[in-house]
């Protein structure tokens, strides 16, 4: 860093609003380019994640570490958890199937419900938009490029 640099204090309003909806706090520091590709990116990665996992990839209460990484994407991840509660979890959607457990015991299940491997990779890839947006907040924050002299 050059001696007559000044130190600039983190622009927290970019990183809020890059949480907000990924790629914002990089339009708001000036670079457009590089925002519209981090809501590309991130918004992209998120929803085929879920189109993949369905919507009950993003479980808040029974995957909740990957949530943690899920929420790094913003409200999106917030919304998608709050759709998979009302919806498959309340079981407003979908047609409850009858299931004969082990035990002989017969319990209702929701037939939108995702399992396997597929739910898995949808997990995955929702909380991979959620880390990388959690890079692009950090970069964001730095504040406006400078150009180079």
């Amino acid at each position: 860093m050059s001696e007559d640099a000044e130190e600039s204090p983190l622009a927290l309003t970019a990183g809020l609003l890059g949480w907000i909806w990924p790629g914002l706090g990089h339009l708001k520091n000036g670079d457009g380019r590089r925002g519209r590709l981090v809501m590309l990116g991130v918004v992209g990665l998120f929803l085929m994640g879920v189109l993949i996992g369905g919507v009950d990839c993003v479980d808040r209460k029974e995957d909740g570490l990957w949530f943690v990484a899920q929420a790094g994407a913003g409200p999106i991840a917030l919304v998608t958890d709050a759709a998979n509660t009302y919806l498959l979890k309340g079981g407003r959607v979908g047609e409850m199937l009858p299931l004969t457990l082990p035990n002989g015991s017969v319990s209702q299940v929701n037939s939108f419900r995702g399992v396997g491997a597929v739910n898995d990779i949808g997990t995955l890839f929702t909380a991979m938009a959620g880390l990388m947006n959690v890079v692009a907040l950090l970069d964001a924050m730095r504040g406006p490029r400078k150009a180079a002299s």
